[in-house]
């Protein structure tokens, strides 16, 4: 699963040929969400309240740096690193 950012402890990657709707994933101290790119909802798992907010956070800032890489990804690219948080 390519790394496409880190901060604060906070993982973010995505999978090749993953299932729709585009998402990326998020990991945090051995928990892990799936986070929808064009709603930020959670797909699936969870986080802690404070990391899930930072995650959403840094997604609304590269919602189209993300919608890239999942096309990317689709296409079996390379995938490009995003700026963490700050």
């Amino acid at each position: 699963m390519p790394e496409i950012s880190r901060f604060f402890g906070i993982v973010i990657a995505m999978y090749y040929n993953d299932h729709e709707p585009p998402h990326f994933h998020a990991r945090y101290a051995g928990r892990k969400a799936l986070i929808a790119i064009e709603t930020l909802n959670v797909l699936e798992g969870s986080l802690p309240a404070r990391v899930l907010g930072l995650a959403v956070e840094w997604a609304a800032l590269h919602r189209q740096d993300l919608l890239i890489n999942w096309n990317r990804a689709r296409r079996q690219d390379s995938l490009n690193a995003i700026e963490p948080l700050e």
